[in-house]
């Protein structure tokens, strides 16, 4: 069994718009990356799931996952949607992604634009002007990751 390999096969989402629907519904992620020394490195993120790929926002060129991906662009991106713990039963309701890929620094300030508007939309709908505002004020203290999925898997109890 290859690590990408779901071992409860009767669980596996197989339908690319299943996943892709867990990807926009849930609230935070965990973006994995490696460390220099090839320890891995995991941090929750906010994100959106936009137009095929993942995005995240963070300060300009400081941080650890920042450097982690300078150094090597690899990631792994999970995400957990519902949740619901079977206490009599033991086990869990649950749907989950796991993602693939390369993260890179998007440089188009127009691309940029778009997803910081769609991180508002899905975080603070209620105050889309104000952070539009705020954005603008944050101008090149911050920066938008784009990650291009390579592979992804899904996985689901519902019952």
């Amino acid at each position: 069994m290859s690590m990408n390999e779901i071992r409860r096969k009767d669980r596996a989402i197989v339908n690319m718009w299943e996943m892709e629907e867990i990807l926009e519904k849930s609230e935070y992620g965990i973006l994995s990356t490696v460390n220099e020394d090839g320890t891995p490195y995991a941090v929750p993120v906010s994100y959106v799931y936009y137009k095929g790929k993942l995005y995240f926002h963070c300060a300009k060129d400081v941080g650890h996952k920042v450097e982690n991906i300078k150094n090597n662009n690899s990631i792994c991106f999970t995400v957990v949607g519902k949740t619901q713990v079977l206490v009599s039963q033991f086990s869990t309701i649950y749907e989950s992604v796991i993602a693939s890929g390369r993260a890179e620094n998007v440089e188009s300030d127009e691309l940029k634009a778009e997803v910081f508007k769609k991180i508002l939309e899905k975080y603070c709908q209620a105050y889309i002007d104000e952070g539009l505002m705020y954005m603008e004020r944050a101008g090149d203290k911050a920066s938008v990751y784009e990650i291009d999925i390579e592979s992804m898997t899904g996985k689901a109890r519902r019952k």
